[in-house]
């Protein structure tokens, strides 16, 4: 296994991405750390893994109600995001949680880590912080 990097701040998102801010919060708080030359891990677990599946288009479905306007889909804010910073931003993804929800499969550039080392990657990070709830 690979070693983990360690990490100044370490987000672990759980539970269902889009009942709440949640999501936005936690790409919003990686960009600014990652402005200020932090390093960060995110790690979700529940249906948060949902937040990188591969089957993502490059953008959400249309608004009809702005029908002319394109929104990026998770999955590319995240990638984005990885690309712009790779060696500073690291996105992983319950194993586990992701098999319990059929999810087939994430991006290329997130990887998926077995839940027991959850605790090797606390460890790893200055702070953790919890978002959600499974």
């Amino acid at each position: 296994m690979r070693a983990i990097p360690p990490s100044d701040v370490l987000f672990a998102v759980m539970g269902a991405p889009h009942a709440s801010d949640m999501t936005t919060s936690v790409l919003r708080l990686t960009g600014v750390l990652l402005e200020r030359s932090a390093t960060v891990q995110v790690w979700t677990c529940g249906y948060a893994t949902m937040l990188t599946h591969s089957a993502h288009d490059e953008h959400k479905p249309r608004n009809l109600i702005d029908w002319s306007r394109e929104h990026p889909s998770t999955s590319t804010l995240v990638r984005n995001l990885l690309r712009a910073h790779p060696d500073r931003l690291h996105w992983y993804a319950c194993r586990f949680c992701s098999e319990e929800r059929g999810l087939a499969g994430h991006i290329p550039e997130v990887r998926v880590r077995p839940p027991l080392r959850f605790a090797d990657h606390v460890k790893a990070s200055r702070k953790t912080i919890f978002i959600g709830r499974i």
